[in-house]
């Protein structure tokens, strides 16, 4: 059977572990030259490692989401290496539980830049070198958070913020053969969300009544592979007809 992604390249911001490394380890298992990003070294080292191990064709590059010079500096790398860019994954981001009062100028900024404006700086650099070739997808981790915000104020409004980005791009690139869409994660097994129930996140539990309240907590989380599933749908030919959704993974917890 063909893999999915076979000759296609994806890159995949924040992809050193968590929901990043499962929809690269994914794609890679799916056919595609994979470039990973993350900010440290390390850990970004030792996910290409186990791609490559498995067989992958992976890379690594060290990056900041908030860096203005980061998108063209990784997709400049990524296309000497492979040729072109076919995929790219905005994953990369922070989490926060500041409450609207405790929210400081430069935190609310920080957010911004990371969650926001790191992810419309890469969007527009794979659009432009998408369009000679009318052919690309271009996919947005968001949250649920997006539309139910129950987190900190800051990360709650760049997630609202992504899933319209995700639509006016769509909007803009209606008619060719470039896709954008999003997902928005539930609660999943990561580092991030474990330290987010016990009020470990940066700004503390502050917010985390609001969870019980408004979610059904009760229902199982998801796993980092049942993103890199939605992922993989709306990167492959079976999303070929699907652009500007945002695409809730959440187990039904934030119906």
């Amino acid at each position: 059977m063909k893999k999915l992604l076979e000759g296609k390249t994806a890159i995949v911001t924040g992809a050193s572990k968590g929901i990043g490394y499962a929809i690269a380890d994914l794609f890679s298992d799916e056919g595609a030259n994979v470039i990973l990003t993350a900010r440290g070294k390390e850990g970004l080292d030792k996910a290409v490692a186990e791609i490559n191990a498995k067989g992958g064709n992976a890379i690594g590059v060290v990056a900041d989401s908030a860096d203005r010079d980061a998108p063209p500096r990784v997709f400049k790398e990524a296309i000497e290496k492979f040729g072109q860019v076919d995929i790219l994954v905005n994953n990369a981001g922070v989490g926060e539980m500041f409450a609207v009062e405790k929210t400081t100028d430069d935190h609310f900024d920080e957010l911004m830049q990371i969650n926001l404006a790191g992810p419309f700086r890469y969007a527009r650099e794979a659009i432009n070198h998408m369009m000679p070739r009318n052919e690309g997808r271009i996919i947005n981790v968001s949250s649920v958070n997006g539309t139910k915000p129950i987190c900190g104020v800051a990360y709650t409004t760049t997630k609202g913020g992504l899933n319209t980005m995700t639509l006016n791009i769509a909007i803009r690139l209606s008619g060719t053969n470039i896709r954008c869409n999003a997902i928005a994660p539930g609660v999943t097994d990561t580092d991030a969300a474990r330290a987010w129930a016990a009020g470990e996140q940066e700004g503390g539990g502050e917010m985390l009544e609001f969870s019980d309240k408004y979610t059904n907590t009760t229902v199982p989380g998801t796993e980092p592979i049942d993103q890199a599933y939605a992922a993989l749908y709306l990167a492959s030919e079976m999303g070929r007809a699907v652009s500007g959704q945002v695409i809730q993974v959440d187990n039904g917890q934030f119906l």
